[in-house]
């Protein structure tokens, strides 16, 4: 038996498609073999078969049968043969209507042209040959990422060249770094200050990855190697969490992902955060970084809270060599403060002056001195700067999920902030409520992205409510991440002076709260 235009009944379905409520087609897949003018021509038929005021899943020509569902302002059609079981029709139609949120945020014709070969690949898992295949929607995204025992396999040999490369670059850099200071030594420049910068400071290595994230922007060729402050520092001994930032990184590079690398061994997330430094600095230049570690239990309490600050030095001009930095300590949450060992620490306590122990001698010139740190760990709930509180409540199949942010601490202002909450899979994308901010959904990830331009006290609070099936334990881990050109600590350099005669001196500072860890387990 025959259809008009040569089609077949022996395949049961004909094509699948997403159109608009005029009849338009925006993705449409044909299972047989049918013109491009014999699809637009069925699809465009469709929207004057339907009749107004009466609900229906499906209509019929003489030819054929369309199964259909409404996707707010779209339609997802099925065109059938008329002698196909409707009850299957309309399984594998709900099916259909599954897939797409998976790939499309909004269902809308710009977002469904966008993802439209995602869709097509996906409507392929589902139907061969006009027969719905005995698949469900987990077993069509592993089909359609297409998972590779074999590329595994090579990306993992390919990652470990690559650390292997990176290993043996920071070795010769570490040589060329030694070999520096032999030859400076043997010229007897710069006596006394070789434990400046983040190698005097590798004791405390929290401190040293500070400096790190800094200072290695600066330097993005291959050439200054060795003149970076970080080369003989022990922030690049951190031993097992160092090779699993290498692994995160080589796996997004493998993926065709866009990574810089600012500094060696370093968080990708935390490489995103460090703030560009001006444009025009000074002879003189100052960085004042804090990072905080900070991690809260879902239904309150802090846990642990852990904020690192540094002070780094860099004088570019010889004649700015002999200065002190006055230093503002106007911190009231209990920060313990630590010099250099080459910082009069007396000179410090009692006037809040940065200065040498030796007055005659000159700080070193090109290189990065960190002259100040600080540490604060608390777990008086009172000190956190953004409180996170997440309120899943389960309705039916579906949970209710209200997250509620709070500003604690009205000085700071946090930009481009971040709330990952993770979602179940295999579901749909989560209905939205109310929010302040936008969102974006990583179905890939299953991760819903809560994005806030700016956090202040104009905007110190607000809300996201979104429903979507699942468990309320499916919601947490909730992670945060932002940055500040204000520190949490407020310990500011009031000015900067000549040692001789008090004069002042020009300078220029950059300053930087970032996220090392912000969870809410």
């Amino acid at each position: 038996m025959m259809l008009e235009d040569g089609i077949q009944t022996l395949s049961v379905l004909l094509a699948a498609a997403v159109c608009t409520k005029a009849g338009k087609a925006i993705v449409s897949r044909q299972f047989v073999e049918m013109t491009r003018t014999r699809i637009e021509g069925l699809l465009a038929a469709f929207p004057k078969l339907m009749s107004t005021g009466k609900q229906h899943t499906f209509v019929e020509t003489d030819s054929v049968r369309y199964v259909y569902q409404p996707l707010e302002k779209l339609y997802m059609v099925l065109v059938t043969t008329k002698n196909s079981n409707i009850l299957e029709d309309l399984e594998t139609l709900r099916l259909f209507s599954r897939v797409i949120p998976e790939y499309c945020r909004v269902l809308e014709e710009g977002e469904i042209s966008e993802h439209c070969f995602d869709l097509i690949f996906a409507f392929d898992e589902i139907v061969a040959l006009g027969y719905r295949e005995n698949v469900n929607l987990a077993q069509i995204r592993t089909f359609t990422e297409m998972d590779s025992h074999e590329e595994k396999v090579f990306r993992a040999v390919r990652e470990t060249q690559e650390r292997e490369a990176n290993a043996e670059m920071r070795r010769k850099a570490k040589e060329l770094q030694q070999a520096r200071r032999d030859a400076e030594r043997a010229g007897k420049k710069a006596p006394g200050f070789g434990g400046f910068g983040s190698s005097g400071m590798s004791g405390i290595s929290p401190a040293t990855i500070i400096t790190d994230s800094i200072v290695e922007p600066e330097k993005p060729k291959m050439a200054p190697a060795p003149l970076r402050p970080s080369g003989p520092s022990k922030a690049l001994k951190l031993g097992a969490k160092g090779k699993e930032v290498d692994n995160f990184v080589d796996k997004l590079k493998s993926e065709g992902e866009n990574i810089i690398i600012p500094s060696a061994g370093k968080k990708a997330s935390e490489a995103s955060k460090v703030l560009q430094p001006p444009v025009n600095t000074e002879s003189v230049h100052l960085k004042i970084e804090e990072k905080i570690v900070l991690t809260c239990g879902r239904d309150g309490g802090l846990q642990n809270m852990e904020i690192l600050g540094m002070i780094t030095l860099r004088v570019s001009d010889d004649k700015n060599g002999r200065i002190r930095l006055h230093v503002n300590n106007n911190d009231k949450k209990g920060v313990q403060l630590q010099t250099h060992p080459n910082v009069d620490k007396k000179l410090f306590t009692a006037e809040s002056l940065i200065g040498l122990k030796n007055p005659e001698k000159s700080f070193p010139v090109n290189s990065d001195v960190g002259v100040l740190k600080w540490r604060l760990q608390s777990t008086d709930e009172s000190l956190i700067p953004l409180t996170i509180n997440c309120w899943p409540s389960e309705s039916g199949n579906n949970c209710d999920v209200n997250i509620e942010y709070e500003l604690q601490d009205e000085s700071l202002e946090l930009n481009d902030v971040i709330v990952n909450i993770p979602v179940p899979s295999g579901v749909g994308a989560p209905v939205i409520g109310d929010i302040d901010g936008e969102y974006r959904h990583d179905s890939r990830k299953n991760i819903l992205e809560w994005c806030l331009p700016v956090i202040d006290e104009n905007n110190k609070s607000g809300s996201l409510e979104f429903s979507i099936a699942g468990k309320p334990n499916d919601f947490f881990p909730v992670n945060v991440s932002f940055v500040s050109r204000r520190n949490y600590s407020d310990i500011q350099v009031a000015k900067v002076t000549h040692v001789e005669g008090d004069s002042p001196v020009k300078y220029s500072i950059e300053t930087s709260f970032v996220v090392d860890k912000y969870e809410i387990l």
